[in-house]
């Protein structure tokens, strides 16, 4: 069940919220989770119990941990907890992948094939994994005491709005929520005007963006001119943040509606300067948690030897296209990134902010858009052939009539993605859409606003068959 299905936005979240909001205070955490177990079993029925059991006997290894005494032992149960979580990510997401290429491997010497049922992929494991992680490490560094209910650790770690694709949200951050909070009417206003505008994003950009990128690039690549190429690049560019910065808003805004407030996940990524800016606005809640729990652990910036750094960062980013998916076009993603993260730190910082903003935010989305090609084309060979085409310089006309809807979708999408370079004013347009500043008449006003633009999300969902979710895959 994803969050733009009718299922979801008729039933499930009207439903939910109905009785949440009539409960008595003392079962709200209660109707919440028992909503989120539901909510992923509609998705992943036979891994729920896995789920279930993992997160069970995490709360206890925890907790044994918390109250040990010696030092050995603390370090032995967390070990064994990260243990546990890693080796369920490791098994269900990384299996299949290692047995593809040991087959691969052994082919080479004509061996036999090794015999392998291929493992199904849960929804949202990498999600999950990141959270149970934090829960352990963040209480053996004493960044918080842990729960005292198992019950309300599998409601951080399964609750609905974020469980399937986050944003990642730390134990520390969400800690004092889970049993103190209040859900206010500003609150819920303000919730339903973010959902709503991730919806928006999701529904009325995304999803246009996303089918014409699966036309071009799920297509006959070798019948693509330049110009088809690097339309294909670019609405596959705007549908990634769309679709993702518009999940995670409405992760954020129904975590709103029910009192909980959730990390920012995205900030304008593509008016970054460079890529090391880029990664501080894109997937916010991953790179942090890849900054604090990995390579802050490895040295960070304070190790001694500038190739002890350069390999810090290459690692880190090795890790992090892996963790996006277990192909080798996520990893080879993942070290561009890395890899212009090591030229930022050796020369290419002092070139960009000498060229001025926008030369470098063009200049960075240039980089950002052509590494979305390896990581939406899974196979080298088509990569290459894609990249050919986007440098063939065989240009044809751009036939804006053919197909209008998605040219007027296309403008829009680069307004909404590069409207704070708009000097004076976008600062202010930020402001707007994201309520940093409001008033009473504005809300009332935003509510009958956010009321129409639900009416056409949903319109548009009926009368369209397109609806998939990238990051639901990882």
């Amino acid at each position: 069940m994803v969050f733009s299905s009718i299922t979801f936005l008729c039933y499930f979240l009207p439903l939910f919220l109905l009785i949440y909001y009539l409960a008595d205070a003392k079962y709200k955490n209660i109707i919440v989770l028992v909503f989120s177990i539901f909510f992923y079993s509609w998705g992943a029925p036979k891994f729920v119990f896995i789920l279930l059991a993992s997160t069970f006997i995490d709360f206890y290894i925890v907790r044994r941990m918390h109250y040990a005494t010696e030092a050995k032992l603390k370090k032995r149960l967390l070990g064994l907890s990260i243990f546990l979580n890693i080796g369920l990510l490791a098994y269900f997401k990384y299996a299949n992948f290692f047995v593809e290429n040991l087959n691969d491997f052994l082919g080479l010497f004509d061996i036999a094939p090794s015999p392998w049922t291929a493992v199904i992929l849960p929804i949202g494991i990498s999600f999950y994994t990141f959270q149970t992680l934090t829960y352990s490490i963040d209480v053996y560094r004493k960044t918080h005491e842990p729960l005292q209910k198992v019950w309300d650790y599998m409601l951080y770690i399964m609750m609905f709005p974020q469980l399937i694709a986050g944003p990642i949200v730390r134990f520390s951050d969400i800690a004092d929520q889970i049993n103190n909070r209040k859900d206010t009417w500003d609150d819920r206003l303000l919730g339903f005007y973010r959902f709503v505008i991730g919806l928006s994003k999701k529904v009325l950009i995304a999803n246009v963006m996303g089918a014409k990128a699966d036309e071009l690039m799920g297509g006959d690549l070798l019948a693509l001119d330049a110009t088809t190429a690097w339309i294909g690049i670019l609405a596959y560019t705007f549908h990634m943040y769309f679709d993702f910065s518009g999940y995670s808003d409405m992760a954020i805004g129904v975590g709103r509606m029910i009192g909980f407030k959730f990390p920012e996940n995205f900030d304008n990524p593509y008016t970054s300067r460079s890529i090391s800016e880029f990664w501080r606005r894109w997937h916010i809640t991953l790179g942090a948690w890849m900054r604090d729990y990995l390579y802050i652990p490895l040295g960070g910036n304070r190790v001694n030897s500038k190739m002890r750094l350069y390999f810090n960062l290459c690692l880190v980013f090795l890790a992090s296209g892996l963790w996006h998916g277990a192909s080798w076009n996520f990893v080879l993603w993942g070290a561009v990134h890395g890899l212009f993260l090591i030229l930022d730190r050796v020369f290419l910082l002092n070139i960009l902010n000498k060229i001025g903003t926008i030369p470098s935010v063009l200049f960075t989305f240039f980089i950002t858009m052509l590494a979305w090609v390896i990581f939406r084309i899974e196979t080298f060979v088509d990569a290459l052939i894609y990249y050919k085409k986007l440098f063939s310089f065989e240009f044809s006309p751009v036939e804006w009539s053919s197909d209008p809807k998605f040219f007027s979708i296309l403008l829009l999408a680069i307004f909404f993605s590069f409207f704070r370079l708009i000097p004076s004013i976008g600062e202010s347009i930020q402001e707007k859409i994201y309520f940093k500043s409001y008033s009473k008449r504005l809300l009332v006003a935003m509510f009958f606003i956010c009321s129409l633009l639900f009416v056409l999300c949903l319109a548009a969902i009926v009368t369209s068959g397109f609806n998939p979710f990238i990051y639901f895959r990882f």
